[in-house]
């Protein structure tokens, strides 16, 4: 006799305040805080390296992140990710590990960790969790120390492939690991003047005063193109060396574009439209299908939630 799976509601509303995006974005994986990567985290970066490597390019990481320190950032991350966990469990929106899709998350993402660590030394001492939230909302995000939480609508109404919420997850994780907010933050404060930019870039400003209003900064986080296009490739590869098909960034956006009707065009819209990103996966494809190629396959394939009811 199987032991049944605890309750698990699918339409919960989650308040936790996760929704650090663009203000003015209102397509389906923006309205709350899709395609970001919340605080965006990580730390003391090592410079890119100088010689040729397999895979995308995309530079060194900016120096305004050592404007904001990863530790607070990270620890920031983890309290509000216990808050909003904490918050799904008393809605009982809060996957068991014995779910289906709460162990298709954990699969996946347990494959493209250990890819994660070139991009950025701290990555491997992160404590890296991965929660199903019961929420309709198409929504995913991958906090500062490796927290990552997808909603289940997204992949209820968007019936993603196991690619494709491969290609997901390597998108927000990119976002912590290349350290977009902290970039963004560092340059809030160097133009605000909360601290003289010389002095921050030599690591002998004293920004320890700010770190008390780091909730209310990342609350108003906008990330650019340049960091959403750049995201999109290193996940593209985290996900190609993982075993996923990076040609299924093409048939995700396809997806997002359909669930996007009504979305602001791209000249009004701090992210790249649709269009421009499949064009720009396309055209990385040539660098990171032979890391598909060679990558070895996931033992298991799972599938999305049905449509006609929420059983898994």
């Amino acid at each position: 006799m199987s032991t049944p799976i605890p309750e698990f509601v699918h339409d919960a509303t989650i308040t936790t305040p996760i929704d650090l995006h663009r203000g003015d974005c209102r397509c389906p994986l923006h309205r709350r805080r899709l395609f970001t990567g919340l605080l965006a985290g990580a730390a003391a970066t090592a410079a890119w390296p100088a010689l040729a490597r397999d895979g995308v390019e995309v530079g060194g990481n900016s120096k305004f992140t050592k404007l904001v320190s990863a530790e607070e950032i990270e620890g920031a991350a983890a309290a509000q990710y216990q808050q909003m966990r904490t918050e799904a469990s008393g809605k009982k929106a809060l996957a068991p590990a014995s779910h289906p899709q709460q162990q298709r998350l954990q699969a996946i993402a347990d494959r493209l960790i250990p890819f994660t660590y070139e991009w950025n030394r701290r990555a491997r001492d992160w404590q890296w969790e991965v929660s199903l939230i019961g929420s309709k909302e198409i929504n995913a995000f991958c906090m500062p120390g490796g927290k990552i939480a997808f909603y289940y609508g997204i992949l209820q109404q968007l019936q993603l492939s196991d690619s494709e919420v491969a290609m997901i997850m390597g998108h927000e994780m990119a976002h912590a690991l290349r350290e977009h907010a902290r970039e963004r933050m560092g340059k809030q404060m160097a133009t605000q003047g909360v601290i003289g930019i010389g002095a921050a870039l030599l690591g002998l400003g004293d920004v320890g005063r700010t770190v008390a209003n780091m909730g209310g900064q990342l609350l108003t986080l906008k990330f650019g193109r340049e960091d959403e296009s750049e995201a999109d490739l290193v996940g593209m590869e985290l996900a190609a060396r993982a075993g996923y098909d990076p040609r299924a960034g093409v048939t995700l956006w396809q997806k997002m574009m359909e669930a996007s009707k009504g979305a602001p065009p791209e000249f009004l819209s701090t992210h790249p439209a649709g269009n421009t990103r499949i064009r720009d996966i396309e055209a990385s494809l040539p660098k990171v299908e032979p890391l598909y190629v060679r990558a070895p396959r996931p033992a298991r394939q799972f599938g999305p939630p049905s449509l006609r009811n929420s059983a898994g």
